[in-house]
């Protein structure tokens, strides 16, 4: 499967905005957001031409893909689902995208960033009911259960985890840091979202 192998940084320097795809270095003074505000490469300090409209609805995609760690054909088959579904399409959209199995594991607090969950995700570290699930893209119900494999849970990261996290934790999800078990207690909305994404320009996008 291919896969961005560059600076991650250089992904949220592009979108201007931070990304958090670096863990806790987004969270401090080292952000590279923040440290070059500019975008990357040699004419990155060159002035800026008014964006056009499609240049606004393409970013809104390159964020939401980059954010959440997809590849354009399966952005696109999650685009053509949230369209079959009832529902506003943009908020169908970004609710497909956060039930991600790597995302759930990122917002638990298991993995400082989504890269990092997705690795934790392939390596079979994460059951869900009780059974091996090493595949990312695996899209969490309302009930379901997830858990850390017996034997991970013994590594010194999960052990550090018990004593709590200290990751805001959506609404849509209960986690018992003591036993490393989480519950989908519901569906996510559009508001328990916290990425600054304008859905409403992809979905212009892709009506084009």
């Amino acid at each position: 499967m291919a896969r961005y192998t560059g600076s991650v940084c250089r992904q949220c320097r592009r979108e201007g905005c931070k990304l958090f795809l670096k863990g806790d270095r987004c969270y401090g003074p080292k952000c590279a957001v923040g440290l070059r505000p500019t975008q990357p490469g040699e004419h990155g300090h060159a002035r800026q031409r008014k964006q056009s409209e499609y240049g606004m609805q393409l970013r809104e995609k390159q964020k939401a893909k980059r954010a959440y760690g997809v590849l354009e054909t399966q952005f696109h088959r999650y685009f053509e689902k949230a369209e079959r579904t009832r529902g506003i399409t943009g908020e169908n959209l970004l609710v497909l995208l956060e039930r991600r199995l790597d995302n759930v594991v990122y917002r638990l607090g298991y993995g400082v960033s989504r890269p990092q969950s997705r690795q934790m995700v392939r390596h079979g570290h994460i059951l869900v009911n009780g059974k091996k699930v090493n595949i990312p893209s695996y899209l969490v119900d309302a009930g379901d259960v997830i858990t850390v494999r017996a034997k991970s849970a013994e590594s010194e990261h999960f052990k550090a985890l018990r004593e709590g996290s200290t990751r805001t934790m959506p609404k849509w999800l209960t986690l018992d840091a003591a036993e490393l078990k989480a519950t989908v207690s519901a569906m996510p909305q559009r508001e328990d979202i916290d990425l600054t994404i304008q859905e409403h320009l992809i979905v212009e996008l892709y009506s084009r």
